[in-house]
C-alpha cells in the first residue's frame, strides 16, 4: 500500500519521503512505483517526473521531519501502529496531519495515546491505492474539523474520491458493506445451498456488473422503497446474522487452506489460476477507469 500512496501523491506534484523498516522494500520501492505507473498507462515523461519527487528514507525521523501530511501504512497490528505514531508525533512538525491507513481498526484506538490527537485521523485507501479512486477519511471524537477539510482537499486535488466517515466504527463504510456480503457468501456454501464458484459467478454475472455505476441505495430508490421494504420483509429473516466468524471459515483456516497462497481455501486454485486472477484485477480496473472517464 505504501508505494501506491506515495505514487499518487508524487504524481499529483507533491514531494514525497517514503520509508520502510525493511531494506529490501526500500531498495525496490522506486522500481515498484515505476512499474505501477507504467501499468496505469502513464507516459514516460510523467513517470520520470513523479519518480523524481520520491525520496527513500531509512528512518521514520528522516521521513517525517519536514512533512505536512504523514500516511502510515503498516500491517494491521494495533500495537505496531500505536508505536509508530508515538515515534511520528515525536519527530513530525506540530502542524503536520497524521493519518493511519487501516482497513478495519478504529482510528481512536490507534491514536488514543497521542498528545496531539486533534490532528490525527484515518485514511482508508483501497488496494491497489493508485487504481481505486476511493479513500475513506475517518474522523475521531478529537479530530479538528479543519484537519478533515485539509485531508479532503489534498485527496481531491490528487484526483482521488474522498468520503467523510463521521463516526469511527470498525470497518468504516466500505468494509462493513463488503464483509456483510462475504458473511452471507460463506454461509451459502457452509449450508450447502451452492458451491463457492457459484457464489462468485452470481455476483460477477448479475448485480456486480452494475455496482460501479449504481450504488445499493440508488438501486433501492430506483426500484422503489416500497418494493425494497416488501423484499426485506420476505428475506432478511433468513440471512446469516451470527456475530462472530463462521465455524466453517475457522475450520478451513485450521486445516491450512489459506486461499491462493496455499492452493486451496474456499475454492481450489492452481498456480496458473491464481496468477490469472491477480492479473485480471488491475487490467479490469484500468479498462473500467478509461470507460468511466470518457
Amino acid at each position: 500500500m505504501g508505494h501506491g500512496i506515495a505514487l499518487v501523491m508524487a504524481k499529483a506534484g507533491h514531494e514525497v519521503c517514503l520509508s520502510d523498516p525493511h531494506q529490501a522494500s526500500r531498495d525496490t520501492a522506486i522500481q515498484r512505483i515505476k512499474s505501477s505507473l507504467q501499468d496505469m498507462g502513464t507516459s514516460s515523461r510523467d513517470t520520470a517526473d513523479a519518480v523524481a519527487r520520491v525520496t527513500i528514507c531509512e528512518t521514520v525521523k528522516e521521513a517525517v521531519r519536514d512533512s505536512s501530511f504523514v500516511f502510515e501504512a503498516a500491517p494491521e497490528k494495533l500495537p505496531l501502529k500505536q508505536k509508530l505514531f508515538a515515534e511520528i508525533e515525536q519527530f513530525a512538525p506540530p502542524d503536520c496531519v497524521l493519518a493511519s491507513n487501516t482497513s478495519v481498526i478504529q482510528i481512536s484506538l490507534i491514536m488514543k495515546e497521542l498528545n496531539s490527537r486533534h490532528r490525527a485521523l484515518g485514511t482508508h485507501w483501497w488496494n491497489p491505492p493508485h487504481m481505486i479512486p476511493l479513500v475513506e477519511v475517518i474522523r475521531t471524537e478529537w479530530t479538528d474539523d479543519g484537519v478533515v477539510d485539509q485531508m479532503m482537499s489534498l485527496l481531491a486535488d490528487a484526483e482521488k474520491t474522498p468520503v467523510r466517515v463521521e463516526k469511527d466504527v470498525p470497518g468504516f463504510i466500505g468494509n462493513r458493506l463488503q464483509h456483510a456480503l462475504w458473511r452471507e457468501a460463506i454461509s451459502l456454501v457452509e449450508n450447502g445451498i451452492c458451491d463457492a464458484e457459484s457464489v462468485d459467478t452470481v455476483v460477477k454475472a448479475s448485480f456486480g456488473r452494475r455496482l460501479a455505476v449504481l450504488g445499493p441505495l440508488e438501486n433501492a430508490d430506483l426500484v422503489g422503497t416500497d418494493l425494497t421494504l416488501d423484499i426485506h420483509e420476505n428475506v432478511l429473516f433468513d440471512l446469516e446474522s451470527r456475530k462472530g466468524p463462521s465455524p466453517y471459515l475457522q475450520k478451513i483456516v485450521e486445516d491450512g487452506r489459506l486461499g491462493m497462497k496455499s492452493g486451496s481455501g474456499l475454492r481450489d486454485w492452481t498456480e496458473a489460476e491464481a496468477s490469472a486472477v491477480g492479473a485480471r484485477v488491475p487490467a479490469f480496473l484500468k479498462k473500467l477507469g478509461s470507460i468511466l472517464n470518457t
